[in-house]
C-alpha cells in the first residue's frame, strides 16, 4: 500500500532532438568551406576531434563483448573492399580511368546546400555511433 516502486534511470528521449539544431549550424559552417580545402580539412578534424571528446565524455563503460558477433564480418567486407579500392586509386594518383570515390563526389560536393546536406549527415551519423 505505502510501498513505492523503485525508480529507473533512463536518457531523456529529448536531448537528442537538442542536438539536431546545432548540427545543422555546424554543418551549415562547414558546407562554406570550399571542398577538400586546408580550411575545410582542419574544420573537419577539429569537429570530429571535439565530437569524439565530448561523445565519449562522462559515459558508463561497458564490458566489451567476449568475441564479435558473425554479422560484423558482413560490415567489414564493404568497408575493406571500399579501403582498398579508395587508397589504391588515391596511390595511383586518381587519374581520371581511375578515380577515387572523392574525386566521383566533387560535382555533389559544388553545390553549397548539398555539401551542408552531407556534412549534416556525417555528423548525425557521427555523433550517434560515438554516443552508442
Amino acid at each position: 500500500m505505502g510501498q513505492s516502486q523503485p525508480e529507473v534511470a533512463a536518457d531523456a528521449p529529448g536531448g537528442s532532438v537538442a542536438v539536431l539544431p546545432v548540427l545543422a549550424f555546424l554543418s551549415l559552417i562547414g558546407g562554406q568551406l570550399p571542398s577538400f580545402s586546408t580550411r575545410a580539412n582542419l574544420y573537419t578534424i577539429c569537429l570530429g576531434g571535439s565530437m569524439l571528446w565530448l561523445g565519449l565524455a562522462g559515459r558508463p563503460r561497458r564490458p566489451l563483448p567476449a568475441r564479435l558477433g558473425p554479422g560484423t564480418a558482413w560490415w567489414l567486407v564493404p568497408v575493406a573492399i571500399f579501403g582498398v579500392f579508395e587508397g589504391s586509386t588515391f596511390l595511383l594518383g586518381s587519374m581520371a580511368e581511375y578515380p577515387t570515390f572523392s574525386k566521383l563526389a566533387d560535382p555533389l560536393l559544388e553545390d553549397e546546400l548539398l555539401r551542408s546536406a552531407g556534412y549534416f549527415a556525417w555528423l548525425a551519423g557521427f555523433w550517434a555511433l560515438v554516443r552508442r
